[in-house]
């Protein structure tokens, strides 16, 4: 073998230990952007956990025993609450929104299919609504409003004590009834005061119970009709029509989905229209010592904002009453009552149109 091929050879075997070495010390030598270890890489590790967890969609069912004005309210403030909450509704969070159209039967359905479907809350507005909820799960968290009487419809075993899976905020003010009968007394003595209900409703039986209670101390009698759907107020409006001086409406669900036609026939027989909800003022009723809906969805929206964020419970959180109360009356529907203005109203009632 000449010089030649010997100094090749040579330099070949060189440049392949050249480059094994290069490749051992390439294994050896730690990475530059590997993940750090031991503790810090667990911090990490739950930090990216905590972020997945807080992105994922929650889901919410809400359940109304009907759509009328004053529960929708109610919806809007519960949704406007979780969004100041964090809770947005087309980000992080999916409503499920459904009506029972006043029938308990659908309510029962839909409560059953959001347990099905593994909501993460359910928000019934109504009392039939939080009944039949309750009744389809001890474990979803339930916060309801818009419902009269919680204790006495089997809701909660007390105001201060809820239960394990359920808790929200009435819609009555305990003195609402006997302020209006006190109302109707000053304004209209010796007043027969008309009433249409839904005996079905929990709420509006013990409603009708605290008013017939009322009017056995005052200067009053009290005629009763009762309806099983909305179809059937107009008539029953309509057969009071000689019998009463004024009608007084509670909040019943079915009587005030269809609330027009009692003012319709108030106003074609001077027949005044009292209501315990403000937003019928803006549908023809006269005077209401009502509490705002938006403001009672809002507060039962800020409960479910803390026990979504897991900082409460519903057993924590006490079944609250509306925070205040105040005299509403409408000046145009007054006047087409053929009610007699009073001075006083200007200053103790807020005007409405």
């Amino acid at each position: 073998m000449n010089k030649k091929w010997v100094a090749m050879i040579g330099a070949l075997l060189i440049s392949v230990l050249v480059l094994a070495a290069c490749g051992a010390e390439d294994t050896n030598a730690p990475e530059e952007n590997a993940e750090p270890q031991g503790e810090d890489q667990a911090e990490q590790s739950d930090g990216d956990q905590a972020v997945a967890e807080k992105s994922e969609q929650i889901r919410i069912g809400a359940t109304q025993i009907v759509e009328h004005p004053s529960l929708d309210a109610a919806y809007e403030g519960f949704k406007d609450a979780l969004a100041s909450n964090g809770f947005v509704e087309g980000e992080n969070v999916t409503y499920d929104f459904q009506n029972a159209q006043g029938d308990q039967n659908n309510a029962n359905t839909i409560a059953t299919n959001f347990v099905g479907n593994n909501v993460d809350l359910i928000f019934a507005n109504s009392t039939p609504s939080a009944l039949a909820a309750l009744n389809a799960t001890k474990e979803i968290p339930i916060v309801f409003t818009s419902v009269t009487d919680a204790v006495g419809a089997g809701l909660v075993t007390s105001l201060d004590e809820p239960g394990e899976n359920i808790t929200g905020v009435l819609d009555l003010h305990p003195e609402a009834i006997e302020m209006t009968v006190e109302f109707i007394e000053t304004n209209f003595p010796n007043a027969r005061v008309g009433t249409i209900y839904n005996s079905g409703e929990q709420n509006s039986v013990a409603q009708i119970e605290s008013l017939e209670a009322a009017i056995e101390g005052a200067d009053l009698t009290l005629v009763t009709r009762s309806v099983s759907t909305s179809a059937e107020v107009q008539q029953a409006a309509t057969t009071l029509v000689g019998d009463i001086d004024v009608f007084y409406i509670v909040t019943d669900n079915t009587v005030v989905s269809a609330i027009e036609t009692v003012a319709s026939v108030g106003n074609d027989h001077s027949i005044p229209l009292i209501v315990g909800e403000p937003d019928s003022l803006k549908r023809g009723a006269f005077a209401s010592f009502g509490i705002d809906y938006f403001t009672i969805g809002h507060r039962a929206g800020e409960m479910a904002a803390e026990i979504l964020k897991g900082d409460k419970t519903n057993a924590d959180i006490p079944v609250e009453i509306p925070p205040n109360m105040q005299l509403l009356i409408n000046r145009s529907s007054a006047e087409a009552q053929g009610v007699t203005w009073n001075d006083e109203w200007d200053t103790s009632a807020e005007l409405v149109e």
